[in-house]
């Protein structure tokens, strides 16, 4: 999960916003994978954790969203797995043959023991280069993944080859926050990140156009797909200041804390929620998310 703590305090908490070079270099775009290796293996299921409970207007969370979005599909790749909650969801349709692909060795672990993954080929491999051969998915899941890869071009370019032709990509990806948890950790981020070490801070991650919907189908129908819709939705994470805290503290950001100086953000965070809850002790927070839907030609 990222966050834009360098461009504007009121964004810091957001998932979707970092500041990336377009494109990355070869020795960024290694720094990039070391970070999300290294952060995966510390929270292998930090996004399922924080967004398996976040809901839309109309109940769905956004892994839900996805599932729906290629209902009917029997082959399906889920790009950036992680932990295999997507996978595991889309499992419940007899008959599909599934694949996972993830960066992280710690988080594909959790994915195999999930019992309804046990025919599920869950493979650590790079976007930039898939192990499968031509045309062999009908569908490519990926929730919160794709915004933070580099050298997006080629990753969409593998999509499409791995693909069969009128073979669906959906993918949900991050629009930013609100509500008063949000604002509260972007008053709290920016001046306790500006006290740690540089070299443990986030580094930029992935590429800028893939976090906007516009320039993503302009990558999308270059790279062979038809032009892509679109839809934005809110995904809720209002609850107890606790278990918000839960959520946004699984943002990369945090990454550049001791144990310390987490503890003291989480301190002062929880005790200005105490002032700031709903009369039924609930934080309010969303989540805005793009959802870009995209067949290939």
């Amino acid at each position: 999960m990222t966050t834009n703590t360098r461009d504007h305090a009121a964004t810091a908490a957001s998932a979707a916003a970092t500041s990336p070079q377009t494109p990355a270099s070869a020795s960024a775009t290694a720094r990039q994978e070391a970070f999300l290796k290294a952060f995966h293996a510390e929270r292998p299921a930090v996004t399922a954790e924080a967004f398996g409970g976040a809901r839309t207007a109309d109940g769905r969370s956004g892994y839900e969203i996805l599932c729906d979005r290629v209902s009917g599909r029997r082959r399906v790749l889920d790009l950036g797995c992680g932990d295999g909650l997507l996978l595991d969801l889309l499992a419940r349709t007899p008959g599909r043959r599934l694949a996972g692909v993830d960066l992280s060795p710690r988080s594909l672990s959790l994915a195999r023991r999930r019992p309804a993954l046990s025919a599920t080929a869950l493979v650590e491999a790079r976007a930039q280069q898939l192990p499968f051969a031509d045309g062999c998915f009908d569908a490519c899941v990926s929730h919160l993944a794709l915004m933070l890869m580099a050298d997006v071009e080629r990753v969409i370019a593998e999509l499409a080859r791995v693909l069969a032709p009128g073979g669906l990509l959906a993918c949900v990806i991050g629009a930013g926050g609100g509500g008063t948890g949000y604002a509260l950790l972007g008053e709290l981020l920016p001046p306790a990140l500006a006290l740690t070490p540089a070299d443990r801070r986030m580094p930029a991650l992935g590429d800028r156009r893939t976090r906007d919907p516009e320039s993503l189908g302009d990558l999308l129908t270059a790279a062979g797909f038809h032009e892509p819709e679109r839809e934005t939705v809110t995904l809720d994470l209002t609850a107890p200041p606790e278990q918000v805290w839960a959520a946004l503290s699984g943002l990369y950001d945090f990454a550049a804390f001791d144990s310390d100086a987490l503890n003291a953000v989480r301190g002062t965070f929880l005790a200005r929620a105490a002032g700031r809850v709903t009369p039924d002790e609930r934080l309010s927070c969303h989540f805005r998310a793009h959802v870009v839907t995209a067949a290939r030609r």
